[in-house]
């Protein structure tokens, strides 16, 4: 006898987990399948959780600040116990070197529409907390093997932005646990360790999924959430077509080294963006976890197949991102030794996600989301089951985009931004960033 839900959510990752905690507050009995043993196990995991605003549109501010009312509240948000215990936000604050004098007002022009807090420091203010840096540009960045890496600088920074509410997350997979738990709360269910092999129709719309195991469950609605796979399950249920959009799996490194012997970044440190094309943050063990924004120097590694490619840390990324640390803070102590996470992005186009419907109805998309898009994870929920709720009670989200009302600062989003139908945005920073 076949299974029969309301939704089916492919995928258990931190968007996963959200939609389904969303979808089941408003009645859904859901169903997330994922081919990994338990929530969050997958890119999700290794994710650097990092709570910013700094995003190249307004669409992408905006719900990053609705978001961090989430992480503010995540106790309440939640409202259940979890046995595991609950994610925390570490709020160090988040601070944009400035590379020219007007680099910031792209950000706080938008900020000062929406009444985000941020401040403006000096030079002065910048070695008063960071008294390790040196206050060259290092821009634009340069490749450790390119011969003109060490050649001196004459540009400094134009002080620094800083949003003193940011931060990060402790423990991403914890926080998507936390959300597996509200959801089961009311009523929603979660098959682990099972891959999905067709999305089957019927009657002119999605019907459901059939499982590796041959086992199939019917649903008038499935959610494709499933991160570097996601263009896989839009193969099968054939709506790539039909999309302006697409997404593709991008390898990217992460690298942990310690803190300099003068200053405990794990204490003392902030989560820094870096126009030597590194962005950096505090990590446990008086350490830095340390990523790359995707400069030109940093070559992108497609991939063809997210589930084989080289999973270890490369000694060329590892020796490309932290020797950039290095020039900001000479006396960081490079480990002779690589140490560091190796996982997939689930890139768009223009690094903007999608969240949408698709030409099939009763399929959706919540795709396009990783490197930039965990800290949204509570507002991409509560937008994506809004969208959802909508299209199924017959709206035509297409020609009249969905508004909805974020629930903590009370903006009225566009879903229309996040569709699969528009153009490249050049807006975009076209990386990591957003």
């Amino acid at each position: 006898m076949k299974k029969q839900v309301d939704a089916i959510i492919i995928g258990a990752g931190i968007m996963g987990c959200a939609i389904a905690f969303e979808l089941a507050k408003r009645g859904y009995k859901t169903l997330n399948v994922d081919k990994l043993p338990t929530a969050g196990y997958g890119s999700t995991s290794n994710s650097c959780a990092i709570i910013r605003v700094h995003y190249s549109t307004f669409d992408g501010v905006a719900i990053a600040w609705e978001n961090v009312f989430y992480w503010e509240d995540w106790e309440n948000y939640i409202g259940v116990e979890d046995e595991s215990g609950l994610a925390r936000f570490i709020q160090c604050g988040s601070v944009v070197l400035n590379q020219t004098p007007t680099s910031h007002e792209k950000w706080t022009k938008i900020f000062d529409q929406l009444n985000i807090p941020y401040e403006l420091w000096s030079n002065e203010q910048l070695l008063e907390k960071f008294p390790i840096y040196d206050l060259h540009t290092f821009h634009p960045p340069k490749a450790i093997e390119d011969e003109t890496f060490w050649d001196e600088t004459t540009e400094i920074l134009h002080g620094a932005m800083v949003t003193p509410t940011m931060g990060y997350i402790n423990d991403p997979q914890l926080a998507s646990h936390n959300l597996m738990r509200a959801a089961e709360a009311h009523g929603a269910h979660f098959l682990f360790e099972q891959e999905v092999i067709a999305v089957r129709r019927g009657n002119g719309r999605v019907a459901g999924i059939t499982l590796k195991s041959g086992q199939e469950i019917d649903a008038p609605v499935v959610v494709n959430v499933a991160g570097p796979h996601s263009y896989i399950i839009n193969q099968m249920a054939g709506v790539e077509t039909g999309m302006n959009i697409k997404t593709k799996p991008l390898r990217h490194e992460v690298h942990h080294v310690p803190s300099p012997p003068s200053f405990d970044f794990e204490k003392d440190g902030t989560e820094m963006s870096d126009p030597a094309g590194i962005y950096y943050r505090p990590e446990v063990g008086r350490s830095i976890l340390l990523g790359s924004e995707d400069p030109v120097c940093d070559p992108r590694e497609w991939v063809d197949d997210p589930d084989n490619f080289n999973r270890s840390v490369t000694q060329v990324q590892w020796q490309r991102q932290v020797y950039r640390l290095a020039q900001r803070i000479p006396d960081l102590q490079i480990p002779n030794e690589p140490k560091g996470v190796v996982d997939l992005y689930d890139v768009t186009d223009d690094w903007i996600p999608i969240y949408d419907k698709s030409d099939l109805p009763g399929f959706y998309m919540a795709i396009g989301t990783s490197g930039n898009q965990f800290k949204n994870a509570g507002g991409v929920g509560h937008m994506m089951a809004e969208l959802i709720v909508a299209c199924e009670n017959g709206h035509d989200h297409d020609n009249d985009p969905v508004q909805v009302k974020m629930p903590y600062t009370g903006l009225e989003l566009n879903a229309g931004f996040y569709s699969r139908l528009r153009t490249i945005n050049e807006n975009s920073s076209f990386s990591v960033l957003g």
